[in-house]
């Protein structure tokens, strides 16, 4: 049965749509090294929806909106990996793993971008490689420089601008 979708969901999954978009710009792979394999942009998809989650909490129906984003992410990843051909019974489980690694990477972007312990740097060496050690500190450079912009760029812009 379907569920007519809300403004908030509709708006959700636009703002996903183009989130995504942005995770898959060939700078990342080609200037910032990260690795163009599946555990590679699910990582630059989860650091792009992790600055995104972040900017519609600030809102104020912000955790609705918030939640919405994440429902439309995980449902587009539900389809993908069916697509791939994981079996039903795999599904579930690889999308809790995912929901995981997604929480764990937004506390630790968030943690940094907050000026916290532990330097952006350093948390996107461990969380945006794909598993795999940055090919040089450049990178990671070009990379952290490519964060902060991004997420300067969400926090200035008005929350309809957000799907343009």
């Amino acid at each position: 049965m379907f569920r007519r979708q809300s403004a908030e969901d509709k708006f959700a999954a636009a703002f996903y749509k183009r989130t995504a978009e942005h995770a898959r710009v060939p700078e990342l792979f080609d200037a910032c090294g990260i690795p163009d394999t599946l555990d590679g942009r699910f990582d630059a998809l989860a650091l792009h929806a992790a600055l995104a989650i972040d900017r519609l909490r600030r809102e104020p129906d912000g955790e609705r909106l918030a939640q919405a984003f994440f429902d439309a992410m995980f449902r587009h990843l539900d389809i993908t990996l069916r697509e791939l051909g994981v079996q039903d019974l795999g599904v579930g489980r690889r999308i809790k793993i995912m929901a995981e690694g997604l929480h764990g990477r937004a506390l630790a972007y968030r943690e940094a971008l907050a000026g916290g312990p532990t330097p952006l740097a350093e948390v996107l060496r461990r969380n945006a490689y794909g598993g795999r050690p940055p090919a040089d500190n450049a990178m990671v450079g070009r990379l952290e420089a490519y964060v902060a912009a991004y997420a300067g760029k969400l926090a200035e812009m008005p929350l309809n601008d957000l799907i343009k």
